[in-house]
């Protein structure tokens, strides 16, 4: 498998890399969108994990420890990958997904009421 990297792989590829992966062990029968959705949940709480009871700055010093990062990479990846293959098996284009999202979210979080603040869209 060749080196990846942000700035040169693009969403085709990683969801080539990942259906191929499926399919080179029979995965996709098992590859409903309910059990990929719960998947992706469970991934995401063993994400949580490494941040639980950690105050704000804790967590971004626990992302920030070598030996931590490796095993939150992991978890991240987990996380990604059964993203992409929720996309890979619902044929969702999953850049046209997040473009819609990000212009909806444009939307709702106008930047001269929504900078600096957490508030939820309907606060605003």
């Amino acid at each position: 498998m060749s080196s990846l990297a942000d700035e040169t792989t693009t969403v085709a590829e990683l969801k080539a890399r990942v259906l191929a992966f499926a399919r080179e062990r029979d995965w996709e029968q098992f590859h409903a969108p309910k059990n990929l959705s719960m998947a992706l949940a469970a991934e995401a709480g063993e994400l949580m994990e490494h941040f639980l009871w950690a105050s704000s700055e804790d967590s971004r010093e626990t992302a920030r420890d070598p030996a931590k990062r490796a095993k939150i990479e992991e978890e991240l990846s987990d996380v990604v990958i059964y993203a992409i293959e929720f996309a890979n098996m619902t044929g969702i284009d999953l850049a046209a997904a997040i473009e819609r999202k990000m212009a909806a979210n444009a939307a709702k979080y106008p930047i001269e009421k929504a900078k600096g603040r957490s508030v939820k869209y309907d606060e605003l």
